[in-house]
């Protein structure tokens, strides 16, 4: 029971002879942040320091390689008209597309013992359709096949389509002579007849803001030359 004791009391002098392994501890409140085109993202960033007052805080974009946005106690680039530091907590003002991807906040305490604590936030920038890009031809002959392709690449997230003729929206089913992937913003036709000819136009729409339409092209089914 003596030797119980005496290991319990050498064990106890042991560890609070042991020093305690300070470190700064970095995290963010939202780790994924998604905001509209043209306001302001608020990439958060708190710290905790076990004995350094005084941290050095750098902000960071990683993408195919690493931009840094504040530096050295100031904005870098274009983030130096547009940005400010709420303590670590980063706030862009009116992003765009661009300003989407992972950014990374650092820490660095020097005087504590683990000195480098980190914390990462995706900034997802959403943005309303664009006028879709329509390509129509002008003319096709009478039993060919046919292709119309509509896209809008700028929307975020992606946007789908519909296509119209002579102003009403077209709609496959199974005895349609066309079929339309609403993904790809495409219209296509087995065999074109003179019943398809009118003016054609598209839409594209998402989540974000009021769907876009291209200016209706007119299509022409004519017969082949004799």
């Amino acid at each position: 029971m003596r030797s119980l004791k005496m290991l319990i009391l050498s064990l106890l002098i042991t560890f609070l002879h042991t020093p305690i392994c300070l470190s700064v501890s970095v995290s963010t409140s939202r780790p994924r942040v998604e905001v509209h085109e043209h306001t302001d993202a608020v990439l958060s960033c708190e710290f905790r320091t076990e004995k350094d007052q005084n941290p050095r805080i750098e902000w960071k974009k990683k993408g195919k390689g690493v931009t840094f946005v504040y530096f050295n106690g100031k904005f870098t680039g274009s983030y130096a008209e547009r940005a400010k530091m709420d303590g670590a907590t980063l706030t862009i003002h009116s992003v765009t597309l661009t300003d989407s991807g992972d950014y990374r906040c650092e820490v660095t305490a020097s005087e504590d013992h683990v000195n480098l604590g980190e914390a990462t936030v995706t900034l997802n920038v959403l943005v309303p359709p664009h006028i879709p890009s329509c390509d129509v031809p002008s003319s096709v002959f009478v039993g060919s096949a046919l292709e119309l392709l509509c896209k809008d690449k700028l929307s975020v997230p992606p946007a789908s389509y519909r296509w119209f003729k002579d102003n009403k929206a077209l709609t496959a089913t199974g005895e349609s002579p066309y079929s339309i992937d609403t993904n790809k913003g495409m219209l296509k036709f087995r065999s074109v007849s003179k019943l398809d000819a009118g003016m054609y136009r598209c839409e594209s729409s998402n989540s974000v803001g009021a769907p876009k339409s291209c200016v209706a092209h007119q299509l022409k089914v004519v017969d082949y030359p004799l």
